[in-house]
């Protein structure tokens, strides 16, 4: 069989991703100083683990329906409307990517554009390309402001929803409340969607991460997850928030993809919902206050605000941000080029989530390769 004629194009559009190349690399080495991976390093509670453990034990391991157990999301909804006023509906979903793929093949039509800052997520663009839609990067270099005036150029009569990232992967920005309004009123300008990537919402450092759900909840998804707040990535816990329409349109995808977001998982959420992780928030202040420290001589960087990053420029005697990377690995640090995430190759991705150890031995190699 021809595989060049018989796979799809949009699966030969999609490519593997490159921060997994880098995990590939660390398997290879010995003992490597990892801050390449966006993973905590903090594991579930126990009271949450064993709330899944008598999930199981109490033969809950069929499925639920589509849209997810209705106690966790009347509970969700609960949460949400503490914070702004939320008439609009939830979906349970297979962690955010989950989410935010059954919302572009809802509203995305072959040759819609959607528009995203640059440098982003990897799977942006992917999913975009996934859903036939074309990806539309907008450059957010130096400080990854989101630009209203840049941002409203890239508008076109095919442009379907804009979407923003607050903490943000890989830069760790949160987006200011003047940039949230700013968002919101291009999108009700031009009738777009708001898609609201906010999976590290319960993870920032010096106040909250505004939302446009409070601004617009009639044009606005929010995508929130639970993996790498309560450190159960792998268990793919996430939710949609949006008005109704969509909601159901989701739902009705849903039903013939993933059909329902792993049930073990889902009640054990309900556990989870009522745990305190405020001690990770304050640990991982610290570690962003302790890399940064480590690294504010030698590199030019903008303080990140939440999340589990920092995106520095590479000393600029590199050729590129992936030379730097490669001279890093050499010396058994792992950290992942910029132009994983962006059309640009001049910076780098640091993940602290990590022992204050491992933040301390990679960073003085990294500086160390800075003032060479």
């Amino acid at each position: 069989m021809d595989p060049h004629r018989t796979l799809s194009l949009r699966s030969r559009k999609v490519e593997a991703s490159g921060i997994r190349k880098f995990f590939d690399l660390a398997s290879r080495l010995k003992d490597p100083c990892d801050l390449s991976i966006g993973l905590p390093d903090y594991d579930v509670p126990e009271s949450v683990k064993e709330a899944a453990i008598r999930a199981i034990r109490q033969g809950h391991n069929r499925y639920t329906p589509s849209a997810g157990l209705v106690e966790l999301r009347e509970k969700i909804k609960r949460d949400i409307g503490r914070h702004a006023a939320f008439d609009g509906d939830v979906l349970i979903v297979s962690g955010v990517s989950g989410g935010l793929t059954l919302a572009l093949l809802a509203v995305v039509n072959p040759g819609d554009d959607v528009i995203f800052l640059d440098p982003y997520f990897v799977s942006y663009l992917h999913l975009v390309n996934l859903a036939e839609g074309t990806p539309v990067p907008v450059p957010s270099y130096p400080d990854f402001s989101f630009d209203a005036e840049n941002i409203e150029k890239a508008v076109t009569p095919r442009t379907k929803a804009i979407l923003i990232n607050s903490p943000g992967n890989p830069t760790g920005r949160v987006m200011p409340a003047t940039e949230v309004r700013a968002a919101v009123d291009i999108a009700r300008r031009h009738d777009l969607l708001l898609v609201s990537d906010e999976i590290y919402e319960k993870l920032c450092y010096d106040g909250d991460s505004p939302s446009p759900l409070a601004l617009a909840p009639e044009r606005t998804l929010c995508l929130r997850g639970f993996g790498k707040t309560y450190g159960m990535t792998g268990w793919r816990m996430g939710y949609a928030a949006g008005p109704p329409w969509l909601i159901d349109a989701m739902t009705k995808l849903h039903q013939y993809t993933y059909v329902c977001a792993p049930s073990i998982a889902q009640y054990a959420t309900l556990t989870a919902l009522d745990t305190d992780v405020a001690c990770h928030r304050r640990d991982y202040s610290a570690k962003r206050d302790l890399v940064c420290r480590l690294l504010d001589r030698n590199f030019e960087f903008q303080r990140p605000g939440g999340g589990f990053y920092v995106f520095p420029r590479a000393p600029r005697r590199f050729v590129s941000a992936t030379a730097f990377c490669e001279a890093a690995a050499a010396e058994n640090v792992l950290v992942i080029p910029g132009n994983i995430f962006s059309a640009t190759d001049s910076h780098f991705r640091i993940s602290y989530a990590t022992t204050d150890e491992m933040i301390r031995r990679g960073c003085d190699v990294l500086c160390r390769l800075a003032g060479a």
